[in-house]
Protein backbone atom coordinates (compact mmCIF):
# COMPACT_ATOMS: atom_id res chain seq x y z
CA UNK A 1 0.00 0.00 0.00
CA UNK A 2 1.57 3.46 -1.10
CA UNK A 3 0.69 6.31 1.33
CA UNK A 4 1.11 10.17 0.55
CA UNK A 5 4.05 12.12 1.83
CA UNK A 6 3.54 12.72 5.14
CA UNK A 7 1.86 9.67 6.11
CA UNK A 8 4.44 6.99 7.94
CA UNK A 9 3.63 3.93 9.31
CA UNK A 10 2.76 3.95 13.14
CA UNK A 11 5.47 1.91 14.77
CA UNK A 12 3.83 -0.93 17.08
CA UNK A 13 3.92 -0.47 20.71
CA UNK A 14 4.82 -2.41 23.33
CA UNK A 15 1.38 -3.94 24.42
CA UNK A 16 1.17 -5.03 28.11
CA UNK A 17 -1.57 -6.71 29.94
CA UNK A 18 -4.36 -8.72 28.53
CA UNK A 19 -7.04 -7.53 30.72
CA UNK A 20 -8.81 -5.74 28.06
CA UNK A 21 -8.95 -8.61 26.18
CA UNK A 22 -10.51 -10.91 28.78
CA UNK A 23 -12.84 -7.96 28.97
CA UNK A 24 -14.20 -8.14 25.34
CA UNK A 25 -13.98 -11.80 25.08
CA UNK A 26 -16.67 -11.87 28.22
CA UNK A 27 -18.79 -9.51 25.94
CA UNK A 28 -18.27 -11.94 22.56
CA UNK A 29 -20.32 -14.45 25.22
CA UNK A 30 -23.02 -12.27 25.61
CA UNK A 31 -23.29 -11.65 22.12
CA UNK A 32 -23.49 -15.45 21.52
CA UNK A 33 -25.71 -15.90 24.20
CA UNK A 34 -28.30 -12.90 23.00
CA UNK A 35 -28.29 -14.50 19.40
CA UNK A 36 -29.02 -17.78 20.63
CA UNK A 37 -31.80 -16.55 22.48
CA UNK A 38 -33.31 -14.57 19.88
CA UNK A 39 -32.95 -17.44 16.83
CA UNK A 40 -34.46 -19.94 19.30
CA UNK A 41 -37.74 -18.59 17.54
CA UNK A 42 -36.56 -17.62 13.98
CA UNK A 43 -35.02 -21.36 13.95
CA UNK A 44 -38.45 -22.82 15.05
CA UNK A 45 -40.61 -20.58 12.90
CA UNK A 46 -41.48 -23.50 10.74
CA UNK A 47 -42.77 -25.66 13.49
CA UNK A 48 -44.37 -23.12 14.91
CA UNK A 49 -45.98 -21.52 11.75
CA UNK A 50 -47.34 -25.14 11.11
CA UNK A 51 -48.54 -25.91 14.56
CA UNK A 52 -50.89 -22.55 15.01
CA UNK A 53 -51.84 -22.30 11.25
CA UNK A 54 -49.39 -18.70 11.29
CA UNK A 55 -49.33 -16.76 7.55
CA UNK A 56 -46.01 -14.77 6.69
CA UNK A 57 -47.68 -11.48 7.94
CA UNK A 58 -48.48 -13.21 11.46
CA UNK A 59 -44.88 -14.18 11.50
CA UNK A 60 -44.05 -10.68 10.43
CA UNK A 61 -45.91 -9.20 13.10
CA UNK A 62 -44.20 -11.42 15.51
CA UNK A 63 -40.94 -10.27 14.82
CA UNK A 64 -41.59 -7.25 14.12
CA UNK A 65 -42.37 -6.75 17.75
CA UNK A 66 -39.00 -7.31 18.87
CA UNK A 67 -37.40 -5.01 16.50
CA UNK A 68 -39.60 -2.10 17.47
CA UNK A 69 -38.45 -2.23 21.57
CA UNK A 70 -34.95 -3.56 20.31
CA UNK A 71 -34.37 -0.27 18.71
CA UNK A 72 -36.62 1.91 21.30
CA UNK A 73 -34.27 0.03 23.49
CA UNK A 74 -30.72 0.52 22.05
CA UNK A 75 -31.51 4.96 22.46
CA UNK A 76 -33.06 4.46 25.72
CA UNK A 77 -30.46 1.82 26.81
CA UNK A 78 -27.89 4.03 25.46
CA UNK A 79 -28.64 6.89 27.67
CA UNK A 80 -29.39 4.32 30.63
CA UNK A 81 -26.17 2.88 30.58
CA UNK A 82 -23.88 6.08 30.04
CA UNK A 83 -26.03 6.82 33.41
CA UNK A 84 -25.33 3.42 35.58
CA UNK A 85 -22.39 2.11 33.42
CA UNK A 86 -21.69 -1.12 31.76
CA UNK A 87 -21.33 -3.47 35.16
CA UNK A 88 -24.63 -3.27 36.44
CA UNK A 89 -26.59 -2.44 32.88
CA UNK A 90 -25.44 -5.45 31.25
CA UNK A 91 -25.48 -7.79 34.23
CA UNK A 92 -29.57 -6.51 34.65
CA UNK A 93 -29.92 -7.00 30.70
CA UNK A 94 -29.30 -10.26 30.23
CA UNK A 95 -30.71 -11.33 33.42
CA UNK A 96 -34.30 -10.13 32.16
CA UNK A 97 -33.95 -11.35 28.32
CA UNK A 98 -32.93 -14.70 29.55
CA UNK A 99 -36.03 -14.70 32.16
CA UNK A 100 -38.22 -13.77 29.17
CA UNK A 101 -36.85 -15.81 26.84
CA UNK A 102 -37.68 -18.84 29.10
CA UNK A 103 -41.11 -17.95 29.19
CA UNK A 104 -41.32 -17.66 25.46
CA UNK A 105 -41.72 -21.28 25.53
CA UNK A 106 -45.28 -21.07 27.45
CA UNK A 107 -46.77 -19.14 24.39
CA UNK A 108 -49.27 -20.01 22.12
CA UNK A 109 -50.53 -17.33 19.72
CA UNK A 110 -49.89 -14.46 17.93
CA UNK A 111 -50.63 -11.93 20.85
CA UNK A 112 -48.52 -14.50 23.03
CA UNK A 113 -45.60 -15.00 21.11
CA UNK A 114 -45.47 -11.30 20.00
CA UNK A 115 -44.99 -9.90 23.83
CA UNK A 116 -42.89 -11.93 24.79
CA UNK A 117 -40.49 -11.05 21.74
CA UNK A 118 -41.55 -7.23 22.21
CA UNK A 119 -40.16 -7.61 26.49
CA UNK A 120 -37.11 -9.71 24.72
CA UNK A 121 -36.16 -6.65 22.32
CA UNK A 122 -36.21 -4.43 25.96
CA UNK A 123 -33.43 -6.91 27.41
CA UNK A 124 -31.59 -7.33 24.34
CA UNK A 125 -31.13 -3.86 22.84
CA UNK A 126 -28.79 -3.36 25.88
CA UNK A 127 -26.16 -5.23 24.65
CA UNK A 128 -24.41 -3.26 21.49
CA UNK A 129 -24.96 0.12 23.22
CA UNK A 130 -23.02 -1.44 26.58
CA UNK A 131 -20.39 -3.04 24.85
CA UNK A 132 -19.25 -0.27 22.45
CA UNK A 133 -19.11 2.17 25.45
CA UNK A 134 -16.88 -0.91 26.86
CA UNK A 135 -14.50 -1.08 23.81
CA UNK A 136 -14.38 2.77 24.23
CA UNK A 137 -13.73 2.66 27.94
CA UNK A 138 -10.63 -0.09 27.21
CA UNK A 139 -9.10 -0.44 24.18
CA UNK A 140 -7.07 2.53 22.37
CA UNK A 141 -7.71 3.75 18.90
CA UNK A 142 -6.00 1.33 16.32
CA UNK A 143 -7.48 -1.86 18.54
CA UNK A 144 -10.77 -1.07 18.62
CA UNK A 145 -11.77 -2.26 15.21
CA UNK A 146 -10.78 -5.79 16.12
CA UNK A 147 -12.20 -5.57 20.08
CA UNK A 148 -15.97 -4.27 17.72
CA UNK A 149 -14.86 -8.00 15.41
CA UNK A 150 -14.75 -9.72 18.49
CA UNK A 151 -17.66 -9.17 20.42
CA UNK A 152 -19.65 -8.38 17.44
CA UNK A 153 -18.66 -12.01 15.63
CA UNK A 154 -20.59 -13.34 18.36
CA UNK A 155 -24.10 -12.48 16.74
CA UNK A 156 -22.64 -14.88 14.01
CA UNK A 157 -21.38 -17.89 16.17
CA UNK A 158 -24.90 -17.18 18.35
CA UNK A 159 -26.74 -17.68 15.01
CA UNK A 160 -25.06 -20.69 13.94
CA UNK A 161 -25.04 -22.15 17.05
CA UNK A 162 -28.64 -21.72 17.44
CA UNK A 163 -29.27 -22.82 14.08
CA UNK A 164 -27.57 -26.34 14.88
CA UNK A 165 -28.23 -26.79 18.15
CA UNK A 166 -32.27 -25.75 18.78
CA UNK A 167 -33.43 -28.01 15.90
CA UNK A 168 -31.97 -31.08 18.25
CA UNK A 169 -33.27 -30.04 21.09
CA UNK A 170 -36.86 -29.45 19.74
CA UNK A 171 -36.55 -32.40 18.27
CA UNK A 172 -35.60 -34.38 21.47
CA UNK A 173 -37.34 -32.43 24.10
CA UNK A 174 -39.91 -30.57 22.46
CA UNK A 175 -39.76 -26.99 20.71
CA UNK A 176 -41.06 -25.17 24.06
CA UNK A 177 -37.78 -26.71 26.08
CA UNK A 178 -35.23 -25.35 23.43
CA UNK A 179 -36.63 -21.60 24.89
CA UNK A 180 -36.09 -23.00 28.65
CA UNK A 181 -32.55 -24.08 27.48
CA UNK A 182 -31.12 -21.60 25.38
CA UNK A 183 -32.72 -18.79 28.03
CA UNK A 184 -30.71 -20.70 31.09
CA UNK A 185 -27.49 -19.68 29.47
CA UNK A 186 -27.59 -15.79 30.71
CA UNK A 187 -27.35 -16.90 33.88
CA UNK A 188 -24.05 -18.75 33.81
CA UNK A 189 -22.23 -15.64 31.73
CA UNK A 190 -23.64 -13.40 34.76
CA UNK A 191 -21.13 -14.62 36.89
CA UNK A 192 -18.37 -14.22 34.23
CA UNK A 193 -19.18 -10.96 33.45
CA UNK A 194 -19.45 -10.05 37.44
CA UNK A 195 -15.53 -11.63 37.56
CA UNK A 196 -14.18 -9.88 34.42
CA UNK A 197 -15.52 -6.20 34.25
CA UNK A 198 -14.86 -3.35 36.29
CA UNK A 199 -14.41 -0.08 35.46
CA UNK A 200 -10.63 0.75 33.77
CA UNK A 201 -9.37 2.77 36.87
CA UNK A 202 -11.09 0.76 39.52
CA UNK A 203 -10.31 -2.84 38.08
CA UNK A 204 -8.40 -5.02 41.01
CA UNK A 205 -6.26 -6.81 37.79
CA UNK A 206 -4.92 -4.30 35.49
CA UNK A 207 -1.63 -3.11 35.80
CA UNK A 208 -0.18 0.65 35.16
CA UNK A 209 1.19 -0.22 32.11
CA UNK A 210 -2.00 -1.36 30.49
CA UNK A 211 -3.85 1.36 32.19
CA UNK A 212 -1.70 4.03 30.42
CA UNK A 213 -0.73 1.84 27.01
CA UNK A 214 -4.99 2.28 26.83
CA UNK A 215 -4.95 5.95 27.65
CA UNK A 216 -2.41 7.01 25.69
CA UNK A 217 -4.17 5.68 22.25
CA UNK A 218 -7.32 7.21 22.67
CA UNK A 219 -7.74 9.76 20.72
CA UNK A 220 -11.19 11.02 21.85
CA UNK A 221 -11.98 13.34 24.93
CA UNK A 222 -13.36 10.63 27.76
CA UNK A 223 -16.12 13.60 28.78
CA UNK A 224 -17.84 16.06 26.29
CA UNK A 225 -17.74 19.43 26.82
CA UNK A 226 -21.56 19.98 26.76
CA UNK A 227 -23.60 18.03 29.48
CA UNK A 228 -28.20 17.89 29.98
CA UNK A 229 -30.13 18.90 26.83
CA UNK A 230 -27.14 20.80 25.45
CA UNK A 231 -25.38 17.71 24.89
CA UNK A 232 -28.08 16.21 23.09
CA UNK A 233 -28.57 19.52 20.92
CA UNK A 234 -25.11 19.60 20.01
CA UNK A 235 -25.06 15.65 19.08
CA UNK A 236 -28.02 15.73 16.85
CA UNK A 237 -27.01 18.93 14.82
CA UNK A 238 -23.18 16.89 13.55
CA UNK A 239 -23.13 15.54 10.63
CA UNK A 240 -21.04 12.53 12.09
CA UNK A 241 -24.31 11.16 13.84
CA UNK A 242 -26.60 11.75 11.48
CA UNK A 243 -23.81 9.25 8.68
CA UNK A 244 -23.45 6.69 11.41
CA UNK A 245 -27.60 6.89 12.25
CA UNK A 246 -28.30 6.89 8.32
CA UNK A 247 -25.84 3.86 7.65
CA UNK A 248 -26.91 1.41 9.78
CA UNK A 249 -30.80 1.99 9.33
CA UNK A 250 -29.71 1.47 5.97
CA UNK A 251 -27.53 -1.89 6.45
CA UNK A 252 -29.08 -3.58 9.63
CA UNK A 253 -32.61 -4.34 7.75
CA UNK A 254 -30.33 -6.37 5.49
CA UNK A 255 -28.69 -8.30 8.46
CA UNK A 256 -32.87 -8.26 9.86
CA UNK A 257 -34.23 -10.26 6.64
CA UNK A 258 -31.29 -12.45 6.51
CA UNK A 259 -31.43 -13.58 10.17
CA UNK A 260 -35.07 -13.60 10.96
CA UNK A 261 -36.32 -15.19 7.49
CA UNK A 262 -33.81 -17.28 6.24
CA UNK A 263 -34.94 -20.80 8.14
CA UNK A 264 -38.50 -20.04 7.40
CA UNK A 265 -37.17 -19.28 3.57
CA UNK A 266 -35.50 -22.25 3.35
CA UNK A 267 -38.40 -23.98 4.46
CA UNK A 268 -40.85 -22.23 1.91
CA UNK A 269 -38.80 -22.21 -0.86
CA UNK A 270 -36.56 -24.61 -0.26
CA UNK A 271 -38.70 -27.37 1.10
CA UNK A 272 -36.18 -27.95 4.16
CA UNK A 273 -37.07 -30.34 6.98
CA UNK A 274 -36.68 -29.00 11.07
CA UNK A 275 -33.54 -31.61 10.46
CA UNK A 276 -32.03 -30.02 6.92
CA UNK A 277 -32.32 -26.92 8.52
CA UNK A 278 -29.82 -27.28 10.85
CA UNK A 279 -27.04 -28.94 8.73
CA UNK A 280 -27.24 -26.04 6.38
CA UNK A 281 -28.90 -22.52 8.34
CA UNK A 282 -25.58 -22.12 9.99
CA UNK A 283 -23.56 -21.43 6.66
CA UNK A 284 -23.98 -17.86 6.36
CA UNK A 285 -23.42 -17.04 9.97
CA UNK A 286 -20.07 -18.64 9.78
CA UNK A 287 -19.61 -16.52 6.83
CA UNK A 288 -20.79 -13.38 8.83
CA UNK A 289 -17.68 -14.24 11.80
CA UNK A 290 -15.19 -14.23 9.07
CA UNK A 291 -16.62 -10.33 7.81
CA UNK A 292 -16.17 -9.03 11.00
CA UNK A 293 -12.48 -9.92 11.34
CA UNK A 294 -11.77 -9.30 7.71
CA UNK A 295 -12.66 -5.87 8.16
CA UNK A 296 -11.56 -5.76 11.39
CA UNK A 297 -8.31 -6.82 10.61
CA UNK A 298 -8.05 -4.63 7.45
CA UNK A 299 -8.63 -0.98 9.16
CA UNK A 300 -6.41 -1.97 11.93
CA UNK A 301 -3.94 -2.82 9.20
CA UNK A 302 -4.69 0.89 7.32
CA UNK A 303 -4.17 2.46 10.68
CA UNK A 304 -0.87 0.96 11.41
CA UNK A 305 -0.03 1.91 8.15
CA UNK A 306 -0.36 5.28 8.27
CA UNK A 307 -4.14 5.49 7.16
CA UNK A 308 -6.43 8.38 9.15
CA UNK A 309 -8.54 5.88 11.71
CA UNK A 310 -11.99 7.69 10.01
CA UNK A 311 -10.19 7.20 6.35
CA UNK A 312 -9.88 3.42 7.39
CA UNK A 313 -13.18 2.78 8.41
CA UNK A 314 -14.96 4.19 5.46
CA UNK A 315 -12.82 2.82 2.78
CA UNK A 316 -13.57 -0.97 4.44
CA UNK A 317 -17.51 0.06 4.19
CA UNK A 318 -16.94 1.35 0.74
CA UNK A 319 -15.32 -1.48 -0.20
CA UNK A 320 -17.94 -4.02 1.69
CA UNK A 321 -20.79 -3.06 0.55
CA UNK A 322 -20.09 -4.44 -2.91
CA UNK A 323 -20.49 -7.88 -1.80
CA UNK A 324 -23.98 -7.59 -0.15
CA UNK A 325 -25.00 -7.11 -3.97
CA UNK A 326 -24.61 -11.23 -4.07
CA UNK A 327 -27.99 -11.55 -2.04
CA UNK A 328 -29.76 -10.09 -5.47
CA UNK A 329 -29.12 -13.43 -7.51
CA UNK A 330 -29.74 -16.01 -4.29
CA UNK A 331 -33.21 -16.20 -4.91
CA UNK A 332 -33.58 -16.71 -8.51
CA UNK A 333 -30.87 -19.56 -8.66
CA UNK A 334 -32.34 -22.76 -9.15
CA UNK A 335 -29.22 -24.55 -7.17
CA UNK A 336 -29.70 -24.38 -3.58
CA UNK A 337 -26.20 -24.26 -2.59
CA UNK A 338 -25.51 -21.67 -5.41
CA UNK A 339 -28.06 -19.64 -3.44
CA UNK A 340 -26.84 -20.48 -0.02
CA UNK A 341 -23.19 -19.78 -1.48
CA UNK A 342 -24.00 -16.23 -2.72
CA UNK A 343 -26.08 -15.70 0.67
CA UNK A 344 -22.91 -15.95 2.39
CA UNK A 345 -20.64 -13.75 0.41
CA UNK A 346 -23.92 -11.35 1.13
CA UNK A 347 -23.50 -11.33 4.88
CA UNK A 348 -19.50 -11.80 4.82
CA UNK A 349 -19.63 -8.17 3.00
CA UNK A 350 -22.27 -7.27 5.70
CA UNK A 351 -20.45 -8.01 8.46
CA UNK A 352 -17.29 -5.98 7.97
CA UNK A 353 -19.66 -3.28 7.29
CA UNK A 354 -21.33 -3.19 10.51
CA UNK A 355 -17.73 -3.79 12.19
CA UNK A 356 -16.91 -0.04 10.86
CA UNK A 357 -20.46 0.93 11.76
CA UNK A 358 -20.33 -0.20 15.02
CA UNK A 359 -16.70 1.35 15.69
CA UNK A 360 -16.86 4.57 14.06
CA UNK A 361 -19.04 6.16 17.69
CA UNK A 362 -16.02 5.24 19.89
CA UNK A 363 -13.75 6.71 16.96
CA UNK A 364 -15.66 10.17 17.13
CA UNK A 365 -17.55 10.96 20.21
CA UNK A 366 -16.20 11.31 23.53
CA UNK A 367 -16.44 7.92 26.06
CA UNK A 368 -19.99 9.18 27.82
CA UNK A 369 -21.67 9.81 24.61
CA UNK A 370 -20.76 6.67 22.92
CA UNK A 371 -23.32 4.68 24.32
CA UNK A 372 -25.85 7.30 23.27
CA UNK A 373 -24.91 7.72 19.70
CA UNK A 374 -24.92 3.90 19.10
CA UNK A 375 -28.02 3.84 20.88
CA UNK A 376 -29.35 6.40 18.37
CA UNK A 377 -28.08 4.57 15.31
CA UNK A 378 -29.55 1.81 16.78
CA UNK A 379 -33.37 3.15 17.28
CA UNK A 380 -33.13 4.28 13.51
CA UNK A 381 -31.92 1.04 12.22
CA UNK A 382 -34.16 -1.30 14.27
CA UNK A 383 -37.07 0.97 12.93
CA UNK A 384 -36.09 0.87 9.56
CA UNK A 385 -35.78 -3.13 9.81
CA UNK A 386 -39.06 -3.41 11.35
CA UNK A 387 -40.90 -1.94 8.60
CA UNK A 388 -38.53 -3.70 6.13
CA UNK A 389 -39.59 -6.91 8.30
CA UNK A 390 -43.48 -6.37 7.93
CA UNK A 391 -42.76 -5.86 4.48
CA UNK A 392 -41.18 -8.70 3.60
CA UNK A 393 -43.93 -10.46 5.12
CA UNK A 394 -46.70 -9.09 2.72
CA UNK A 395 -44.34 -9.58 -0.38
CA UNK A 396 -43.99 -13.17 0.63
CA UNK A 397 -47.90 -13.69 1.01
CA UNK A 398 -48.69 -11.74 -2.19
CA UNK A 399 -45.98 -12.35 -4.65
CA UNK A 400 -42.65 -14.50 -3.77
CA UNK A 401 -39.01 -13.69 -1.85
CA UNK A 402 -37.49 -11.72 -4.79
CA UNK A 403 -38.50 -8.55 -4.12
CA UNK A 404 -36.82 -8.80 -0.34
CA UNK A 405 -33.34 -10.24 -2.00
CA UNK A 406 -33.23 -7.35 -4.66
CA UNK A 407 -33.64 -4.42 -1.67
CA UNK A 408 -31.89 -6.17 0.82
CA UNK A 409 -29.01 -6.14 -2.60
CA UNK A 410 -29.44 -2.35 -3.26
CA UNK A 411 -30.04 -0.80 0.88
CA UNK A 412 -25.67 -1.05 1.09
CA UNK A 413 -25.13 1.09 -1.77
CA UNK A 414 -27.36 4.02 -0.15
CA UNK A 415 -26.04 3.93 2.87
CA UNK A 416 -22.31 3.80 1.84
CA UNK A 417 -22.97 7.03 -0.01
CA UNK A 418 -24.18 8.34 3.13
CA UNK A 419 -21.51 7.51 5.53
CA UNK A 420 -19.09 8.73 2.42
CA UNK A 421 -20.49 12.31 2.02
CA UNK A 422 -21.41 12.52 5.94
CA UNK A 423 -18.60 11.31 8.15
CA UNK A 424 -15.60 13.47 8.77
CA UNK A 425 -12.82 13.61 11.09
CA UNK A 426 -12.99 15.96 13.88
CA UNK A 427 -10.70 18.71 14.27
CA UNK A 428 -9.31 17.10 17.65
CA UNK A 429 -8.74 13.33 16.71
CA UNK A 430 -6.73 14.84 13.71
CA UNK A 431 -3.16 14.65 13.39
CA UNK A 432 0.05 13.86 11.29
CA UNK A 433 -1.14 10.21 9.86
CA UNK A 434 -4.49 11.72 8.26
CA UNK A 435 -3.88 11.25 4.53
CA UNK A 436 -5.00 13.99 2.68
Amino acid sequence: MNFPQGAAPRPRPHTPGRVRWWIVWTLFLSTVINYISRQTFSVLAPLITAQYHLTHTDLAKILGAFQVSYAVTWLLGGIFLDAIGTRIGLALAVVFWSLVNIFTGFASSVVGFASFRFLLGIGEGLNWPGASKTVAEWFPSEERSIAVAIFDSGSSVGGAIAALAIPLIAIALGWRAAFVVSGMLGFVWLFLWLRAYHPLDRHPRVSQDEASFIRAGQEVPVISAERGVRRWLQLVRQRNVWGIVLGRALTDPIWWFYVFWLPQYLSDARGFSLQRIALFAWMPFIAADLGNFTGGFISGYCIRRGVSVVRARTWVCAVSCLPMLAGIPAAGVHNVYAALALICFALWGYASWSTMGLTLPSDLFPQDVVATVTGLSGLAAGLVGSVFTIAVGILVDRFSYGPAFLIAGLLPLLATACLLLLIRAPQNVQDTRTVH
